[in-house]
């Protein structure tokens, strides 16, 4: 499953990244989503974009393009 795919309130783990998500995989890795990570996700807009996630013991905005890239395991 995808980022996108989560709700408010679930916690997931970074499995990796999509094919089709190259280009943001380095902009992903870099803000701490390295595959092993534990996310849960805090707040998603109203139109879906952006989602607010809080990772590493910080808060991080992706968009929805973004999140759907990052491929998650719900825990």
């Amino acid at each position: 499953m995808t980022l996108k795919e989560l709700s408010v309130g679930d916690r997931a783990r970074v499995l990796g990244f999509l094919a089709e998500g190259g280009a943001y995989r380095r902009k992903l890795l870099a803000m701490g989503l390295t595959p092993g990570a534990e996310l849960s996700v805090t707040r998603v807009a109203p139109m879906g974009d952006p989602v607010e996630i809080r990772v590493r013991g910080f808060a991080l905005s992706l968009r929805k393009d973004e999140a759907d890239a990052l491929k998650v395991e719900k825990l």
